[in-house]
């Protein structure tokens, strides 16, 4: 099994996942977003090593082939991309760079190797800002397409591509997981979201502030149409996630071209939801200022995710309090993130 990204906060927490369920797991990353110390805590929370880590950019392609040519892989769990959207207005051609040109790599070496099942991390973000379903509720999978940054362009091209490649290539399994807003951390505590720099995601910055990194959250737009004025997002505690991704990887086996599904819990939380929750599990008191609007952001997004509840049974069971009590348990054990933990070193090609 090979995880692209999978030293990354999805990416980390779905190794531990897969190493519990007996995969044997191989890991690439280039740690643009991440730290090589992760993997160690993936591997003592598991109880198992993971069976190699690259240290790499998955458009080596050189690079890449060659991981495929080390390792028997019988499927890909790709996560390996930029993911704030923020970030992605200030650098759109980077965006595009790296998560098109990453997932075009990985379906070369896929192809060159006979590699034909894959797990595709996609995104609720290429809904764009339609403001829900038909109906104003939560968006299903047939709620056409609308990205307004250049993330979400990114994921909704890269699944575009994936479907043509399945067309041409009819043996080619792909599941491509449209999530909401993954938040938490592993309950243990060892595993949790540490980005660098200033947070582009709410949580790690409510976390942070709430620990005593940071002075006080900014909530970017308090004027949205929605009862506080303040965004609304569906957020998924980051282990329902994963766990999501390996019921996935079940049911790929005899299967052949692309399915799409959504994940998320179909309950709506705005930004001052989250600060409230966070609060109460914390018992801090989370400071913050209403700014302006950023761009690239929504009003709302929550998902109809029950496709995937009919085609597998599969439903998430960690609710809000838990996401906030979760985060905060990591955010407190480790108050300066992942810093100072001893490196794994990655091999490289």
């Amino acid at each position: 099994m090979l995880v692209t990204g999978g030293a990354g906060f999805i990416g980390s927490h779905a190794c531990v996942d897969l190493l519990d369920h007996g995969y044997e797991v191989i890991v690439v990353d280039d740690h643009s977003h991440s730290t090589p110390q992760v993997l160690n805590r993936v591997e003592r929370i598991a109880g198992r090593f993971v069976g190699a880590v690259y240290e790499l950019d998955i458009r080596d392609r050189r690079a890449l082939s060659a991981v495929f040519d080390r390792h028997s892989v019988d499927a890909v769990v790709h996560f390996a991309a930029h993911k704030a959207v923020g970030e992605s207005t200030r650098m759109p051609v980077q965006y595009y760079d790296n998560n098109v040109g990453g997932t075009t790599s990985l379906l070369s070496a896929m192809h060159e190797h006979d590699v034909r099942q894959l797990v595709f991390s996609s995104s609720c973000s290429l809904y764009g800002d339609t403001g829900g379903g038909p109906d104003g509720g939560p968006l299903d999978e047939s709620t056409p397409p609308a990205p307004v940054n250049p993330y979400a362009s990114s994921k909704w091209l890269c699944e575009q591509i994936l479907a043509d490649v399945c067309r041409h290539w009819p043996e080619l399994a792909v599941l491509c997981l449209r999530y909401f807003n993954p938040v938490g951390a592993h309950p243990s505590g060892l595993l949790g979201e540490d980005p660098g720099g200033t947070p582009d995601n709410l949580m790690p910055y409510v976390a942070q502030v709430a620990v005593g990194r940071r002075k006080q959250l900014r909530v970017f737009g308090g004027d949205y149409p929605t009862p506080d004025g303040t965004a609304i997002r569906d957020y998924l505690h980051v282990m329902d996630t994963v766990e999501a991704h390996r019921v996935a990887l079940d049911h790929l086996a005899g299967e052949s071209g692309m399915r799409v599904f959504n994940l998320g819990t179909g309950t709506g939380s705005s930004v001052l939801d989250v600060i409230t929750a966070f609060g109460s599990v914390s018992g801090r008191t989370i400071p913050y200022e209403i700014v302006g609007r950023r761009p690239g952001d929504v009003a709302r997004l929550v998902a109809d995710a029950s496709a995937i509840g009919r085609a597998w049974g599969w439903r998430p069971t960690r609710d809000l309090s838990t996401m906030c009590r979760d985060a905060w348990h990591f955010q407190r054990l480790n108050p300066n993130g992942y810093a100072g933990s001893a490196r794994r070193p990655g091999r490289r090609e």
